[in-house]
């Protein structure tokens, strides 16, 4: 019988077309489409094998319909329920008890509170003032400023002084932050990672946000470690696909950011030789989940999968 594939993306134009075409033309027992969705009957039975999300973390009600899906035996990618638990400083503990290196990080109390919060009953656990001058003493300066739930490089601020710190926490609303150690690196790689095996590894900039592609910038013992650490996560957190950014200080990469559940994977980003090879091993994984299902309700004793 052949077995679905389900795709539910947003205005991505490049990727979709051309993983649902990969797929399809193998002829291997599974087909790919776009998934569609008008309303989710509690326990309703799902009709895919697999789906890829790539944009539940924008559309809640997806979110809601793939922990249903998830409960009708269908492998999602990502584990919904994984990435709804994520956060950018629950990673940075996850990395060091793993032996990845990373930034000193601390999470921070938000700026502001959704109405109905009074700040001197609803907050009596907070300390006020914060310690700022401790705070920069852990981290240093220049120091990373971010969105604990954030990505695409939005809400990222570098702060020079302590005035620059404070400005951009005034400015961060209700998102609760990270404040993180600088890393003034020497070479900046981002991961693509699928399938909790495949790594690839590949040169970009992150001032011009581009891939360069060069196939020896790596040296084999850093190249084997920036590999084994990318697995390391991506199996601790359960996820399928996944980036992970690391920056390169003295010969040690530095795991700066792996929340990326739905990495960027248009072909003008990627440049054409890093695109097919998302799409040729993305197909790869599907089809082999199709067949070889990994039931994700097993996975959720987190205590299993944060041993890495």
């Amino acid at each position: 019988m052949t077995k679905k594939v389900g795709l539910i993306v947003g205005r991505e134009w490049s990727f979709p077309p051309a993983f649902i075409d990969e797929v399809n033309r193998r002829d291997e027992g599974v087909t790919a489409e776009f998934v569609k969705l008008g309303g989710t009957k509690m326990n309703e039975p799902s009709e895919y094998a697999v789906i890829v999300d790539r944009i539940s973390h924008e559309v809640p009600y997806y979110r809601s319909y793939l922990k249903n899906a998830v409960l009708q035996g269908t492998t999602v990618i990502n584990n919904p329920f994984m990435w709804t638990a994520d956060d950018k400083f629950f990673e940075a503990s996850l990395a060091t008890r793993l032996g990845v290196a990373h930034p000193k990080t601390i999470v921070m109390p938000n700026k502001d509170y959704v109405p109905g919060i009074v700040h001197d009953e609803s907050l009596r656990n907070l300390r006020y003032p914060l310690d700022w001058d401790g705070l920069i003493e852990y981290v240093g300066m220049p120091c990373v400023l971010k969105d604990a739930h954030g990505g695409g490089w939005k809400d990222v601020f570098i702060c020079h002084t302590k005035e620059d710190l404070w400005h951009a926490y005034n400015q961060s609303g209700l998102h609760t932050m990270v404040l993180q150690e600088f890393i003034r690196w020497d070479h900046y790689v981002r991961c693509m990672c699928l399938g909790q095996e495949e790594v690839l590894p590949m040169r970009y900039d992150p001032h011009q946000r581009k891939y360069i592609v060069d196939h020896a910038h790596l040296s084999p013992e850093l190249g084997e470690r920036i590999v084994n650490d990318c697995l390391k996560l991506v199996r601790a957190l359960g996820y399928d696909m996944n980036t992970v950014e690391f920056a390169v200080r003295d010969g040690v990469p530095y795991a700066i950011d792996f929340m990326n559940p739905a990495p960027d994977m248009d072909i003008n980003s990627l440049t054409p030789t890093y695109f097919e090879w998302c799409v040729r091993h993305m197909a790869d994984l599907v089809i082999d989940l199709a067949h070889n299902p990994r039931p994700q309700v097993t996975e959720l004793k987190w205590s299993r999968m944060f041993n890495g």
